[in-house]
């Protein structure tokens, strides 16, 4: 991993992921999935007669579940499980499952609030400060909430989240959709757009999206390799190692639109030593 500077005059928007990204959530949500899984898995032995070891917080999250909407990581846990349950219904579900996590992530948030990662303050107010538009982009249905409880809700001009992907009828990660949203909202097209994103699926959607930078964000140092071959444009450990040049900070001046060229073969868009 390395710094990277982002050039901005070759840039329409800067996306961002919500959990993980922006706020440090992700581990909120790994716990909720846990206590989810884990009481399931107790049951659902009980009953086979089988010793079924644990949700893993850490690898079965980013596997199965990082970035993705609730019901697709429920079913892609499951599966790799070799366990099948009803879409809806009495008893154990899909869509019980899922809902039983976010109730669980719910508490949990209003329990003990939110925190958003200074840095990426940082980046975002310093984004605003050179009238680069930026859009959030998340999986949850409760990123309104998470946001304004991190205190960070005004630095977005858009945010596309599960309610938008539910009632637009779109696809979550590792499908574009929701970034490709965003950027339509904003007035941008992809190739001149940047996301910056943590989970492997994020950096998948964006790179099968034809985004023009893919920032992987790895703060633990364990999927830098894993986010190349997904497609990152380059990966940092923070979003604090992403440097902004250009777009002279002008005082009225308009969002710029229509740019050509995200990235230039004389001037990338991110550069990397």
């Amino acid at each position: 991993m390395t710094t990277a500077t982002l050039y901005l005059d070759l840039l329409d928007a800067v996306i961002f992921d919500v959990d993980g990204v922006v706020t440090d959530t992700a581990r909120v949500h790994a716990t909720a999935w846990k206590a989810t899984f884990d009481g399931f898995l107790r049951r659902y032995g009980s009953e086979h007669d089988l010793q079924l070891p644990g949700f893993d917080a850490d690898s079965d999250y980013l596997r199965f579940v990082d970035g993705k909407p609730r019901l697709d990581g429920v079913r892609d846990f499951l599966a790799a499980r070799g366990i099948g349950l009803p879409e809806s219904g009495d008893g154990d579900t899909v869509a019980s499952l899922a809902e039983e996590k976010t109730r669980r992530f719910v508490e949990a948030v209003e329990r003990t609030g939110v925190t958003a990662y200074p840095e990426t303050v940082s980046v975002l107010r310093e984004l605003r400060r050179r009238y680069v538009p930026t859009a959030a982009v998340s999986s949850s249905r409760h990123c309104d909430q998470v946001l304004r409880a991190a205190g960070v809700g005004e630095l977005f001009d858009v945010r596309v989240d599960g309610n938008d992907l539910e009632r637009l009828g779109l696809p979550g990660k590792p499908d574009p959709a929701p970034f490709v949203e965003a950027a339509r909202r904003l007035g941008a097209r992809p190739a001149t757009c940047a996301v910056v994103e943590d989970a492997i699926a994020g950096v998948r959607a964006g790179h099968s999206g034809a985004f023009g930078v893919i920032i992987g964000v790895d703060r633990r140092g364990a999927r830098c390799g894993s986010m190349y071959e997904a497609g990152a444009t380059v990966v940092v450990s923070s979003p604090a190692d992403v440097v902004l040049v250009e777009r002279t900070p002008l005082r009225f001046a308009p969002p710029r639109r229509g740019q050509v060229g995200a990235v230039s073969k004389d001037r990338p868009a991110i550069w990397s030593p």
